[in-house]
């Protein structure tokens, strides 16, 4: 056996406490657990021999769980509340429909990658580097496609 997987497997239970003390769940726990041997043996090649690989493995568990925890707060921040759901259906009346209207024309109005960036962020919710994976781009060229493209749906809905 590789000397990573060897000291791997002698830190598995350690790495499964860290996990539990972030996630205070256990099933996540072990769900963090299982991504970061994964990304571990993935990433073999990254170690270095001579420097802490137990530092190095808990630093990979950490990031993943800084990863998750965002990932679960912009999920959260998009997810409406329950008592939204009592009005699913019900007609938003002459108004919404007016706005809806002038939403979908503004989009239509904006160059082809302004509007697919605010469509993959602001209405389907997917993270930059998500968004920016789809479009092929840096996450930095997305995230000026998007400000753009805010700041023109902005002047156009006060037109």
């Amino acid at each position: 056996m590789e000397e990573v997987e060897r000291a791997l497997t002698r830190m598995l239970p350690r790495l499964r406490r860290f996990a539990h003390g972030l996630a205070r769940n256990a099933a996540d726990a072990d769900d963090l657990t299982q991504a970061a041997a994964e990304r571990i043996l993935k990433a073999r090649a990254q170690w270095q021999p001579g420097t802490s690989f137990d530092a190095w493995a808990y630093r990979i568990l950490r990031n993943l769980w800084i990863d998750t925890a965002r990932s679960r707060q912009r999920q959260d921040a998009r997810l409406a509340p329950a008592e939204d759901g009592l009005t699913v259906g019900m007609d938003g009346g002459a108004e919404a429909q007016v706005e809806l209207t002038y939403l979908m024309r503004a989009m239509a109005r904006l160059p082809d990658e302004q509007r697919e960036a605010v469509a993959l962020v602001m209405i389907e919710g997917l993270a930059y580097a998500e968004a920016a994976a789809v479009l092929e781009v840096p996450v930095g060229t997305l995230t000026s496609r998007l400000v753009r493209g805010r700041q023109a749906l902005m002047a156009m809905l006060e037109d």
